[in-house]
């Protein structure tokens, strides 16, 4: 269902939709697949250049959205890379490494259209049951990213928080974790927030055992107990920004997947048909704008 798949410093390119609008099935495999799946590696440390946040030109907000009603925090389930690479005669670390590069243009967007939070399903408590070549890749992944890109981040004002439980992690990559999370602590232009080993219902758990140890020790009384103390052991509480405005999945599945489920309960929720590798800037302009057109009203009625 869901993979690992954190972005690196941005490169530009057309969206995937895109790519494929002028060749058959057949020449998109042999061309545009190859490309996409190239430039990937070139971004993961696969040799050539490389460019970067800092070298792109911000994106100006399209017509057809309005500054004033932007989300400030925004979720994405990023599925369907399994399929995307399956459906092309490719492997699925193909499809992993497409779907980086789908990430990179909503970070970059995300920055340029102000929105101050993004946070992705990276990797499922449910995808430790993959095979394990698959979550060794993974995992390697990730870290080679995290390695490769912390400077950018810090250049570039770029906050980066792992949520989920990081005891199931290597132990060189929950080092390296932690140091990116210091390194870019201070950083305030925009946070990215990836969902390792990650669960809706685990992080309600682990804040309920954080309350009832308070509680064991004479840190809080039983009484005292309400959402706002739940809330604040939910590991959401590295943001400023804890509940998303807007959840959005790709690949056609209606369903939110034990994704941050205390978070979502007044998120707004949209579902895209594309595989997550295909879904580029028309698509996100396309969440924005359903959402833009929302009434929420969080229970309440409008007067």
């Amino acid at each position: 269902m869901l993979s690992l798949r954190l972005p690196v410093p941005l490169v530009k390119g057309p969206s995937a939709s895109s790519a494929y609008s002028h060749y058959s099935p057949s020449q998109t495999q042999g061309l545009n697949v190859s490309k996409r799946v190239r430039r990937a590696s070139v971004a993961l440390g696969g040799g050539g250049e490389r460019s970067s946040v800092a070298g792109e030109t911000a994106e100006a907000l399209p017509a057809e959205l309005a500054e004033e009603l932007m989300p400030k925090h925004v979720a994405v389930i990023m599925d369907g890379n399994g399929r995307w690479a399956k459906a092309r005669g490719l492997a699925a670390s193909a499809g992993h490494q497409a779907g980086v590069e789908s990430l990179r243009r909503v970070v970059r967007l995300c920055c340029s259209w102000g929105i101050k939070v993004l946070t992705v399903f990276a990797l499922s408590t449910d995808n430790w049951l993959r095979p394990k070549v698959e979550v060794d890749f993974l995992l390697k992944l990730f870290e080679r990213t995290i390695d490769s890109e912390v400077q950018a981040f810090k250049r570039e004002g770029i906050r980066i928080s792992v949520i989920g439980d990081s005891s199931k992690l290597p132990k060189s990559l929950q080092i390296m974790i932690a140091s990116a999370e210091e390194d870019t602590k201070h950083n305030t232009r925009f946070q990215l927030i990836v969902a390792v080993s990650y669960s809706g219902k685990y992080d309600v758990v682990q804040a309920c055992k954080s309350v009832a140890k308070k509680v064991k020790y004479g840190d809080l009384d039983l009484d005292d107990i309400n959402e706002n103390i739940i809330e604040q052991e939910l590991e959401t509480n590295c943001t400023e920004f804890p509940y998303p405005d807007l959840l959005i999945r790709t690949s056609g599945e209606l369903r939110v997947s034990n994704f941050l489920l205390w978070q979502l309960a007044y998120t707004e929720l949209y579902f895209n048909q594309q595989f997550w590798p295909d879904f580029g800037k028309d698509e996100f302009v396309d969440a924005l704008s359903s959402f833009q057109q929302r009434q929420r009203r969080y229970g309440g009625r409008l007067s």
